[in-house]
């Protein structure tokens, strides 16, 4: 008996060991990512698996880091207008959103997601696709780390440059250059709302041949836009 106690004892205690060690090195991997540009994403990781797995071999993600300053604006305000308008304003969990999908699908309407540009940073960098209780678990404490050692900007900056905007094409820097054939800073309006359009499923949502669907949600998202208070919106990233 007294064996038992102690072999569970030195169990729980590697356990916690464990634990400690993880929480270290994710706070470490937060901090010095607020300053120096990720050199990949779990999600990259995983296409480039996928594709191997898949006999693809000459399969290499297009990925080009920009800084804040070399970002149009324009791309900055339509993807906040598109998946995200209380970002300036929420700790990284917008609930009301969250409520108002939940009422929604209550009342009939389809179950669409609320996750917030913050939720789905700590999701590309970090984690894995999928909708288990574990991975929900670690995207809230990722989220809540990034909001807490990043300011709005960063969090917006990375998100910028990791997000996929076409199969395989990561970042703002290589879908301008791929798309439009031009640097991400000179990105007009029309340029970056249909980016922003294509962001709920970049696999899907074609940004050169883009649907009826594609079409009508860019023009949702110049309208939010305006609504937004235009370019003027982003002054309030500076102070958070």
């Amino acid at each position: 008996m007294v064996r038992k106690k102690t072999v569970k004892a030195r169990l729980a205690a590697f356990l916690i060991k464990a634990l400690l060690v993880l929480v270290v090195i994710s706070v470490a991997a937060v901090t010095l990512l607020r300053w120096a540009p990720p050199p990949t994403s779990a999600f990259m990781l995983q296409s480039s698996l996928e594709a191997s797995r898949a006999g693809r071999h000459g399969y290499s993600s297009d990925y080009r880091w920009v800084s804040w300053d070399r970002i149009s604006p324009y791309v900055k305000l339509a993807v906040i207008a598109s998946e995200d308008q209380r970002f300036p304003h929420h700790r990284g969990f917008d609930f009301d959103s969250m409520l108002q999908a939940i009422k929604t699908y209550a009342d009939g309407g389809t179950l669409r997601g609320a996750s917030t540009i913050s939720q789905q940073v700590a999701k590309n960098l970090f984690l894995w696709p999928g909708k288990s209780f574990a991975r929900k678990l670690l995207e809230a404490y990722f989220t809540a780390l990034i909001e807490l050692i990043w300011p709005k900007r960063r969090i917006l900056e990375v998100y910028l440059n990791v997000a996929e905007f076409g199969p395989g094409v990561y970042g703002v820097e290589a879908a301008a250059r791929r798309f439009f054939r031009k640097p991400a800073a000179a990105l007009g309006r029309s340029e970056s709302a249909l980016l922003a359009a294509a962001l709920p499923n970049p696999k899907k949502y074609n940004v050169r041949r883009p649907t009826r669907h594609v079409q009508k949600r860019k023009a949702w998202i110049l309208s939010q836009m305006n609504n937004l208070g235009g370019r003027r919106f982003l002054k309030q990233l500076t102070h958070n």
